[in-house]
Formats: structure tokens, sequence, C-alpha cells
């Protein structure tokens, strides 16, 4: 896993096009190694902690959405930055059920549901804004308990449950893998994840899409995208 000052901190709309340029050509070839088409990876980059002046800038060189792990920190960049009608915002982070009526105002995304009650003030609240909301399931693939998510043996229960909330637009996995410069403690957790999804392909109820692999940030994103990652998520390399 690169040390976090091996990248090029940007501070201008060139310093952000030239480290985007770098992570796509990063994700093009791990694509390559892969044999995937780097089209079915989709980079999210992580603004968490980043100013609006600095996420301007990131905006200018190209960035179309932006993952938050903090629900009132990305709130507050939303309302800022609402004259950006494009851009939009993905919660990344754990939900606790009282912030649940922050996300159902601005989010597009949530890619850590991993609890009923969350699921279910989503659903009241998102019906009462009129909107929808694509989400990701997070799975703790190397069980820690520092981590949040779901055991990976309780999620097909988990995903049963989920056609009752017909705002939620379920549509994958997430996962935090293991965080290691050790390629070979993180892979497993990916591979992990993978093999899950696959099953869940065939055992999900209808309405419920298992296409997206979100997994994979800066230190590991590549080897992410060799076990099957369809959403990597990016900030300190951006």
């Amino acid at each position: 896993m690169p040390a976090t000052d091996t990248y090029c901190t940007a501070h201008s709309i060139d310093d952000f096009r030239h480290n985007l340029a770098t992570v796509q050509r990063r994700i093009a070839e791990a694509c390559k190694r892969a044999g995937r088409d780097p089209q079915t990876v989709r980079l999210l980059p992580v603004s968490k902690t980043i100013p609006e002046d600095r996420l301007r800038l990131a905006y200018a060189a190209g960035c179309r959405q932006m993952g938050e792990n903090k629900v009132q920190e990305a709130l507050r960049k939303a309302e800022t930055m609402s004259d950006l009608s494009d851009l939009r915002w993905s919660v990344i982070g754990h939900l606790q059920t009282n912030k649940a009526k922050y996300v159902a105002r601005f989010a597009s995304e949530f890619q850590a549901l991993d609890n009923l009650r969350v699921a279910q003030e989503l659903d009241r609240r998102l019906q009462a804004e009129g909107r929808g909301l694509d989400v990701l399931v997070q799975v703790n693939t190397s069980r820690e308990s520092s981590k949040f998510g779901l055991p990976p043996d309780e999620v097909l229960a988990f995903v049963r449950q989920l056609p009752a909330f017909t705002s939620l637009r379920v549509h994958g996995l997430m996962t935090l893998a293991v965080f290691s410069p050790d390629l070979a403690l993180v892979r497993p957790c990916f591979v992990k994840l993978r093999h899950l999804r696959d099953q869940l392909r065939q055992e999900a109820p209808d309405g419920i899409d298992m296409t997206d692999l979100s997994m994979g940030m800066s230190g590991d994103f590549e080897a992410a995208i060799e076990e099957g990652a369809t959403i990597v998520r990016v900030g300190q390399a951006i």
C-alpha cells in the first residue's frame, strides 16, 4: 500500500487533472491484466475532509461525483455547492438512523446499508421527499470488530427483506478490506465479496440487483479491480 506522502496533493485544476489521469491509467492497466473493459469500473473520488474550494477545482477537472463518510459534512458541502447541478454525492460511511433524513434529502447513493432500521427510515424519508436512492449493502469481509457491515453469512437473509423498502434501489455490495500493505491479506476480502455477490445473484429476490462491487481504495484498488470491483473509492491518490 503506497505511503500517503507518495501522492501529489492537488491544489490546482491541472493537479487534479494529472492525478485523475494517473488513477484512470492505473485502472485501465489493472483491467487489462484482468481481461476487463475499463468502462466497467466506476471511479468514485472520495472528498472527505477536503474543503469546498479544492472540491470546486476537482469539479472543474472533471469530477462529477464525490464520496463522503460523514453525513453532516456531506450535506453541508452539497448545499453550498448546489450550483453545480450535475454533481452527485455518495455517502460511503456508517449511517445512524436519526441522520437518514439528511441522506434522503441530497444523496444519490448510499454505500453502507447494513441495518433494517436504517433501511426503514431511509425509505420513509425518501417517500416523503419523492425520491429514490441507489444503495449498496456493506459486508464486513474481514470480520474485524472495528468495522461496520454485515457478517457474510447474514447478508442473504438481510437482502431478502429489502424489497419491502420500495424507495431503495439495491445494486450490489460494498466492503472495507483489511488495512495492510500486504496484498496477500487484503485480496481475500475482495475475493470473498465477489463470491458472495455471485451467490446472491442466484438467491436474491426479484428486484434486487447484484451487479456492483464497491471495493478498493487508493492503496489497493488495482487488486480490487483484478478481483472484480466495479466501483473503486479513491481519495488520497486524487
